[in-house]
Order: structure tokens, then sequence, then C-alpha cells
């Protein structure tokens, strides 16, 4: 019985030993297995997950291209700076470090006999004593509100954002960017966990408020939000850098862990079409002739007609780009204190608007010179056609349309007397010749119903009727300049088209990308978007405008330098309805007639009426001062009559010498001799004069601007 009993057991124990060794042989598989997957299959994801526990990943900003003027003076530039960065865990971690070195040696003083006992071993075996612990923490290990309080301190920040910051549950936070090199340093000193200083570029734009509305701004992350900085942002952006660390449990770099640099590429730099010298001349006569007239504001653009190319585009007030948000005005800024911040916003968006290619008005007498290549092109006038002006529009019964002189009527009259003239009368028999489909068809080719294509954003589009909406009556008035509507980009470029032999281009802002070794990446050519009239009417037309400048606008008379143009007076239109007493202002012009290198385009948008407000008043003395100024610099000879070499000869003066002179006393110079200069921006009395144009002893007109080139 024993014996039964006893096999009886042994068989128990055997089968209890097979199956603890099956079960055994099982887990060892499962493991196996489990170890195989975690590493062949998951293998390269826990290794990912595992170098980013214990390394750093930081961004490395790519420096934004340089944008240049057509000679290649830089107008925005990046420059290096530092950034302030945050990995909110490891300040974490450090005060926990700190917390626990703290506790331990709290703990080491106290606890039971056992414990103690045991605390005992563990030094004696492992030497981990106090003083060793203490050693593998980091000297300035700080808690986060002692790093707040460093880093609120030395970036002058509040101390509560920065708390708030490097506490925070996201893995990588920007405390302050464009730092100064002092801070940089101090921060450096102190060797905070988790606070790193990396490279960063900040935008500069070193001419402050010149040529806003083309170069834009960046935001802070240095993206472009208007001008050449957004519509070219793609290329001027780059691409980041990285910087790949291993770091210990405090954040410190291991000095002999995984450390890699990529380095980032550089944004390739814009060539524009503007010269900065004559956007100089422009800036400076917008700024001028909205003061003199008191005036709302005041918007200059000048294109060469054979290219397209953009080579000055001002309007005044305007911003500096450096920060945006501050308006120029002392005034305006005070008023902007108090608005509400959705008002304040909408302030905003109005200062960084481009007027010359966002805003769309009624051109006035300036449209005339559409009209009037129009009919030639379409045998509806000849320079041979005359007009009677009786001082109203007879031909359309219904409506008391008049002319602007029936007070005087201009009575019979040639093609070329009545654009001189101005006559609505003599325009709107024109327009009535040419007919409503072939006026809208022309209107169409000249490109006032689409987009110029000019590279800057928010282009608005002209608004003009079509055949099918359009009464005689709105011929009439369209013919000279009411009930349309263009952008001044638009009506600029159209001009153009008349007077480089019949071709619309489009208009041109970027020539060029290049790399940062000045090689060219990419050539923008003119566009010839379409051939809208022949050369022959283009030649009559440039000689109607000469005389319209000379005869007409008198005050855009400029001896010697054969300026043709037309000016305007237009009624504003605000919310759809003409106001009494607010006028644009306006001069389109050309020079020289008999081979255009530049057309000019001057709009002063609510000039004072009891200073003056009449196109040609206003706008045409600065038209034709500034492309006077532009052929001197072109180095255009003047070709004079003999009554105008007499007049002019009176009238001229010798450039002094200002190389090496302070601005100051170049400036009294200037003055002394008759002339002016085209310093339009803040600088220091002190900066010294490296060249001039023209040079010293040239001989040039009284009150001719000489551009100061400083150190």
């Amino acid at each position: 019985m024993r014996k039964h009993i006893r096999s009886t057991t042994n068989l128990q124990n055997k089968r209890r030993m097979l199956v603890f060794l099956l079960c055994f042989f099982l887990a060892t598989i499962a493991l196996v297995v489990r170890l195989g997957f975690i590493q062949i299959i998951n293998g390269e994801e826990y290794k990912k997950q595992a170098m980013e526990n214990w390394s750093r990943d930081i961004t490395i900003s790519a420096k934004r291209g340089t944008i240049y003027d057509a000679k290649g003076k830089k107008l925005a530039v990046s420059v290096n700076s530092s950034t302030v960065t945050c990995f909110p865990a490891d300040v974490k971690k450090g005060a926990q470090t700190v917390e626990e070195a703290q506790a331990g040696d709290s703990e080491a003083n106290g606890g039971s006999f056992i414990t103690s006992i045991l605390k005992k071993m563990n030094k004696s075996m492992f030497n981990s004593d106090k003083s060793t612990v203490a050693e593998s923490i980091p000297v300035n290990m700080k808690t986060p509100e002692e790093t707040a309080k460093v880093l609120s301190e030395t970036l002058e920040m509040e101390y509560d954002e920065v708390l708030e910051k490097i506490t925070s549950n996201y893995s990588y936070v920007v405390l302050k960017k464009w730092i100064t090199d002092e801070q940089a340093q101090k921060i450096r000193d102190f060797e905070l966990s988790g606070i790193n200083i990396i490279e960063d570029n900040k935008r500069v734009y070193p001419y402050g408020n010149f040529a806003p509305y083309v170069l834009g701004f960046t935001n802070i992350d240095q993206n472009g939000l208007y001008g050449v900085e957004a519509t070219y942002n793609e290329f001027l952006t780059g691409i980041p850098g990285r910087t790949v660390v291993n770091t210990d449990a405090y954040g410190r770099e291991l000095p002999f862990g995984y450390n890699e640099y990529y380095e980032p590429k550089d944004g390739l730099g814009v060539v524009l079409t503007i010269d900065e010298v004559i956007q100089h001349y422009a800036e400076s006569a917008a700024q001028k002739v909205m003061k003199d007239y008191n005036a709302k504001r005041a918007t200059i653009i000048v294109m060469d007609p054979n290219n397209g190319d953009i080579l000055a585009m001002a309007s005044k007030p305007d911003y500096d780009p450096n920060d945006p948000k501050l308006p120029i005005d002392q005034v305006i800024q005070q008023e902007w204190t108090s608005l509400p911040n959705e008002e304040l916003q909408k302030a905003w968006f109005d200062m960084w608007r481009n007027p010359a290619v966002n805003d769309i008005y009624e051109p006035g007498s300036t449209f005339k010179l559409l009209t009037t290549a129009i009919a030639l092109e379409e045998n509806a006038a000849t320079v041979d056609s005359t007009y009677f002006c009786d001082g109203f529009v007879r031909q359309i019964t219904s409506n008391n349309i008049k002319c602007w002189r029936y007070y005087r009527p201009h009575g019979e009259q040639t093609l070329s007397e009545a654009i001189q003239n101005s006559c609505n009368d003599a325009l709107a028999q024109i327009g009535l010749d040419i007919g409503k489909d072939p006026f809208y068809k022309y209107l169409k080719s000249f490109g006032l119903e689409e987009q110029s294509g000019i590279m800057l954003n928010g282009e608005a589009l002209g608004l003009i009727k079509e055949p099918i909406n359009m009464k005689d009556v709105d011929v009439v008035t369209q013919a000279f300049g009411q009930g349309v509507a263009v952008s001044p980009i638009q009506l600029i470029t159209a001009v153009s088209a008349i007077t480089n032999g019949g071709n619309l281009m489009g208009p041109r802002i970027v020539k060029q990308l290049i790399d940062e070794d000045g090689n060219v990446e990419k050539n923008f050519e003119p566009v010839v978007r379409r051939r809208v009239i022949s050369e022959e009417t283009s030649n009559i037309m440039l000689s109607i405008m000469k005389d319209s400048a000379e005869a007409g606008t008198k005050q855009a008379y400029r001896p010697g330098y054969r300026i043709g143009g037309k000016s305007g007076t237009a009624q504003k239109v605000i919310d759809g309805k003409y106001v009494d007493g607010k006028f644009i202002s306006s001069f389109v012009g050309t020079a020289p007639v008999d081979n255009p290198r530049a057309v000019a385009l001057v709009m002063v948008d609510e000039p004072d009426r009891s200073i003056g407000y009449y196109g040609s008043i206003v706008a045409g003395p600065v038209a034709a001062d500034l492309l006077e100024n532009i052929m001197k610099y072109y180095d255009v000879e003047p070709v004079y009559t003999e009554e105008e070499l007499g007049h002019v000869e009176a009238q001229t003066v010798e450039v002094p010498d200002l190389l090496g002179l302070s601005i100051a006393e170049a400036t009294d110079k200037l003055i002394k001799a008759g002339l002016e200069s085209n310093i339009t921006i803040e600088v220091e009395a002190e900066k010294t004069i490296k060249a001039q144009f023209p040079k010293a002893g040239e001989k040039v007109g009284r009150h001719s601007m000489v551009t100061l080139i400083l150190n």
C-alpha cells in the first residue's frame, strides 16, 4: 500500500515537473518571440524613441535672402541674432533632481535602524556618499521659480510670463527672439537647465521707411506678409538647418555623445527693378507735395515704358517695415493708443495696403489720352479733326453735361488743342465717334478689366462697363474719365503702351533671383502682353502729349527735356457718390517724347482746396521736376531752342564739391548754391558724403536735386 502511494506521489511529482518545464519552455519561447518582436520588428521605432529621450533636436533658422535694388544696393537684409529657447521638461527635471537630492540628505539623517544599516551598506559597497551625489548634480541647477527670476531680469520680461512658458506642457517653446549679445552671454554663464541660446536671424530694413510698399515686411517667424517679402517668400525663405546632440538627465550635452550639425541653406536674393536713386526722387516728391498742399495722401509710380520695369513706387504717408505696427506720424500714434483692438487691426491693414496697386479711382482727364489713342487707331479722329465747344455736351439732351470751362467755351479747336484744353465737349464727341463696342474692346485691350500681373499682393481690378450695359451717356462720361475706375498701376501701364510704340507690357518689379555668391538662379524677362495700338498712333500721341505739357499744363514744361503728358482733376467717389470739395489731382507724363525713357504718374489725394486742387497746378510741376531729375540721372542731353538756351543759362548754377563734408555742412552748402538734397530719412548730422550726383562742377538748373550718398 505504501509502495503504491509512493509510486503515485512520484508520478504526480513527475507530472508537475513536466508541466513546470513545459510552462517554462513556453514562457521562454514567448519571451524569445517577444524579444525578437521588440528588437527586429519594432526595433527602429524603439530606437527612435530612445534617441528622442536622450537627444535634443534644435532647428537653426536659414538666413532670409537679401533684397537688392536694380544697382545692387541692399534694401532688406538678415542679420545674425540670438534667440532664447526652452525645453520645459528639462526645467522640471532639474527641479525634481534638486528636490530628490535635498530629500536624500534629510533621509540620511533619519529613518529606522534597519534603513540606516542598509544605507550604510549601500554607501560602503557603492561609495555613494553625500559628496558624490552632490557632484552629480549641476552646480547651477535651479528650480523653475529661480530660473524664471533669472530669465525675467535678464530678458526684461514679466516674471509670470516666463514662469508660465518654462513650466508649460509643450515640448519646446521660444522665450524671446533677437536678444542682445550681452543678454545671450549672461544666460550662457548661468548654465540653466533646459534653457538654450540658438542662432537666429532678424530682418532689417536699413533705410527705414524707404519703399515699404514695394518691400513689405515679415512676421516674427520671418515669413513675408506684404510686398515682395510676401510674393517672393518661397524664394527668400531658404531651408532651415538642425543641430542634434546627446544630453544627460539634466539636459547637458554629453562630451562624447552623438553630435550632428545640418547647415541651413540661405534663401535666394531678389533683385528689384527699383532704382534706389529714382525711388529717392519719388519719395522726396511725394512727401513734399503732400506737405505743400496739406493732402491726405500722395502716390507716385515711375515706369520704364520699354520693358515695364517699375523704377519707383512711393506713397506717403507710409510706415517703417522695421516696426510696421507703429505709424511714423506722431499725431496718428497718439490717436491709435485709444483705439479698441478690432479698430486698431483695421488701421494697421489700411496703413499696409499699397495705394498704387490695391486702390482704384476715377482718373479724370488723364484718361483722355486713352480715348484719343483709341480714336486715332480706329480712324474715328485724325490730327486734322476739329471740334467745336460751346460749353455744353449737346449730343446728350437728357443730361446736363458741360465742359469744365462752360463759362468761356473753347470754340473751334483741333484734336491736339482739345487735349491741351482738356475739353470735355470735344472728348464727348470723340467717344461717340468711336462707338461703345470698339471703345470697350480697346479699354479691355489696354488691360483695364484685368490685373496687370505685377507681383505685389492684393492687386485691384478696374471697373469699366460692358457694351450691353453702356448707354451714350456712359460712353461720353468715360471718354473724359468719369464713370470708369482704374488702379494707378493699370493707368501707368496703359499710358506706357501709348508711349512705347503700342505694346502693353507686364509691369515688372523683380528681374532676377541670385544666390549668396551673386550667381543668377532665375531671370524674369520683360513680358509683352499684347499690341494695343500701332507705332504710328503712338508717335502722334507723343506729339499731342508734348503740346499738352507745354501749352496746356504749362507748369509741366521744362526747357530742353521734351516732357509730354496730361493732367487730371477728378472729383472723389466715396460709397458710390461724388463728394463735394474732395478731389484727386493727377498728372501722367513721359520724357523725352522723342525717345521715352520713363513714364511718371503723380496722384495727390484730397489736396487742400484753399491752396489748390487742379491737377495741372498740384501734380503737374511735381511730375515735371521728377522727370527732369530722372533725365539728368540718365545723362539725357537737353535739347534747347535759342530762346530756351538764354533762359536756362540765366537759371544755371554750378554744383559744389560736397565730398568729405558732413551731411549738415553739405546741406548748408547746397542751400546757399540754390540747390536741394534728396535726403528723406533721418540720419546723424555727422555722417559724411562719400559720393554725389551730379558731380562737382556740373551745371544744373537752380533748385535742382543733388543726390548725396553717405558713409
